[in-house]
């Protein structure tokens, strides 16, 4: 398989903040296309390693065929990151020294058409990032109930037209294409509030991927995962695409700075938790102006960083 090509957003911030211990064992949790693993491998030392995670095969083809130059050091694994515990232990690895979560969809995924992501191509709705999963958008649009969908729309796209596309979706059943989901969304939306902002569509396929894939479901134990996994001074960094994301990793990353669990009427601290390390910085990271302008993608793209071990 022909190498994916594709700039991964804030790749050198990543990569210069998870290798400042270019020793030891490393993990990119979502290998994507490989582009921040390519950039973290090429600052390790020779001994050191990189673990790929990625539930689609297509993707871990990709990315193994990029990374080739680096095949004595990376190892791919067909697998969730909200596993990784598990994962890591199968191959005898306790601790790590950086790790990279990027979320959301992938660049190798929304620009394969077939793939069901985008509303800019049309294909079968699909959006699954396993390609054995179940789930697919198909089922999601074609069987949920009227207020199932609406509570999907709201919850996972902060979609203010929620129900008013979700009754449109039922009334247009069967939907079989990305571009006849997104043309109902077009149509359910008033005239007035289309003149601005996003794609009109753009809200409503997050919200169904998200749904079926089952984003949301478990990332801020996975992030907790992820700090435990995190050797003394290893970084964590999470790459977050919208507001519901972000918010799961930052209060994972404050409860894993703060664990305590007393009162706060508590003169001392009694429960015996302590600090497993920092937000470093406290605040995220986001893309300069002159990312934004040469890849959009990168304009919602926020970048949280936490290190292990000190407070």
């Amino acid at each position: 398989m022909e190498p994916f090509r594709h700039v991964s957003i804030l790749r050198d911030a990543i990569a210069e903040a998870v290798t400042g211990t270019p020793e030891g064992v490393f993990v990119d949790g979502t290998l994507g296309g490989g582009g921040h693993a390519e950039a973290v491998l090429s600052r390790l030392s020779p001994s050191a390693r990189l673990i790929g995670i990625d539930r689609d095969p297509e993707a871990l083809a990709a990315a193994s065929a990029r990374l080739a130059p680096y095949e004595d050091r990376f190892t791919a694994v067909h697998g969730n990151f909200m596993e990784a515990k598990r994962l890591l232990r199968e191959l005898g690895i306790e601790k790590i020294q950086g790790a990279v979560l990027d979320l959301g969809v992938s660049s190798f995924q929304l620009d394969t058409a077939r793939r069901g992501f985008s509303y800019m191509q049309d294909a079968p709705l699909d959006m699954r990032m396993d390609p054995d999963a179940e789930l697919s958008a198909y089922e999601v649009v074609n069987s949920y109930g009227q207020d199932e969908l609406t509570r999907i729309l709201r919850d996972y796209g902060e979609e203010k037209f929620a129900s008013r596309i979700a009754r449109f979706i039922v009334e247009r059943r069967p939907v079989e294409t990305t571009f006849e989901l997104s043309q109902i969304c077009t149509d359910a939306i008033p005239a007035s509030a289309r003149r601005t902002g996003p794609h009109p569509a753009k809200r409503t396929f997050q919200a169904i991927r998200i749904e079926v894939n089952g984003e949301l479901d478990g990332l801020g134990q996975a992030v907790s995962d992820f700090i435990d996994l995190l050797a003394p001074g290893g970084v964590l960094a999470v790459l977050t695409f919208h507001s519901l994301e972000d918010r799961a990793v930052k209060q994972a990353m404050q409860k894993a700075e703060n664990p305590c669990t007393c009162p706060p009427s508590f003169p001392v601290c009694v429960c015996g938790k302590k600090p497993l390390g920092r937000r470093d910085p406290r605040k995220a990271i986001e893309p300069s102006k002159e990312e934004i302008e040469s890849n959009p993608r990168a304009r919602s793209a926020k970048l949280r960083l936490f290190r292990a071990g000190q407070v």
